[in-house]
């Protein structure tokens, strides 16, 4: 999450898309105008790819025949597909059934904390291969449901921030549940994050460990099992699916944080992190992407450059 903003920086924060958006940008006289290309662009994405409206243009696709979509609709499921490519599938926008069939079937606000059992079981998630979109053509296998909800804040970050530094001209930062894309010409000494594994408003004090570090482009990512939990019976469910069984997957890291070229980049490599599990670690350093990773004990590992030396604990 972004620190506070400082006396030559500006900064506005409310409830979007499910979770907190932050915007912060440079130039205090530009954040009225900043803001409302925000929420202008963020209502857009919602009423195309919200997966809990029932007026969304995701919720009414059909499988089976090809379909013509948005073009904001076919921006969205292509940086789906992309993921899926560059994860091998680990990140996969065909789980849409199977994130309902685990409880996961409205805005998270609205989804009870505990619950009756659920008979989970392994489920065969259609698979991303067999989504075909030719430009604004996109034909779905009968009775897929999509679900961007993988990617779609973090692509929405990247877009934004893009958007407005193109429109105002000064720097930017847009954050959307810890999906941070920075776009534009940076704060002296970069834009500074605090990166933590409990989460917090950016005003309270850290709670767990923590580090601070400072970008100046690209994006910034945190995938967590521990955010968004619920119960149902004995079973503490998340949500973050592995799509070779459509359950949550094992919670090996509590959280993991990733820097990229762009957030949705950096999205895409923290949820496929947190799916691999402790393959994780080898597979982020040969990417050469640095990453945060906590494991259920709170144990940090790093890797591939990532700043570990302002590494700090708040009891």
């Amino acid at each position: 999450m972004p620190d506070t903003a400082t006396d030559a920086e500006a900064s506005a924060s409310w409830r979007a898309l499910g979770t907190l958006a932050q915007l912060v940008v440079t130039d205090p006289s530009a954040l009225p105008e900043a803001r409302r290309l925000l929420e202008n662009d963020l209502a857009e994405v919602d009423t195309a790819c919200s997966r809990f409206r029932a007026d969304s243009e995701i919720r009414a696709l059909q499988g089976g025949r090809p379909m013509t979509i948005s073009p904001l609709l076919a921006e969205a499921i292509a940086v789906a597909l992309r993921a899926a490519r560059l994860t091998d599938g680990d990140v996969d926008p065909t789980v849409g059934a199977a994130m309902s069939a685990v409880g996961y079937d409205r805005d998270f606000e609205k989804i009870e904390p505990d619950g009756p059992p659920l008979r989970l079981t392994v489920r065969k998630i259609p698979g991303w291969r067999e989504v075909r979109l030719d430009g604004r053509s996109l034909t779905l296998p009968a009775g897929v449901q999509l679900d961007l909800g993988a990617t779609a804040k973090a692509w929405a970050s990247d877009r934004s921030a893009a958007r407005i530094t193109a429109e105002l001209g000064c720097g930017v930062l847009v954050s959307l549940g810890g999906d941070i894309a920075v776009a534009g010409p940076a704060p002296d000494g970069g834009w500074r994050i605090r990166v933590q594994d409990v989460t917090g408003a950016p005003g309270d004090p850290p709670a767990g460990p923590y580090t601070q570090i400072a970008i100046r482009d690209g994006g910034l990512a945190t995938s967590s099992t521990a955010a968004r939990r619920w119960q149902r019976g004995g079973d503490v469910l998340h949500h973050i699916l592995d799509p070779r069984t459509g359950l949550p997957a094992e919670p090996v890291w509590r959280t993991v944080s990733v820097a990229a070229g762009s957030c949705a980049d950096a999205n895409a490599a923290s949820t496929a992190a947190v799916i691999r599990g402790r393959r994780a670690l080898g597979w982020l350093a040969q990417l050469g992407l640095p990453a945060r990773l906590v494991d259920a004990t709170g144990v940090v590992f790093t890797v591939a450059g990532w700043p570990d030396n302002s590494e700090a604990a708040q009891n």
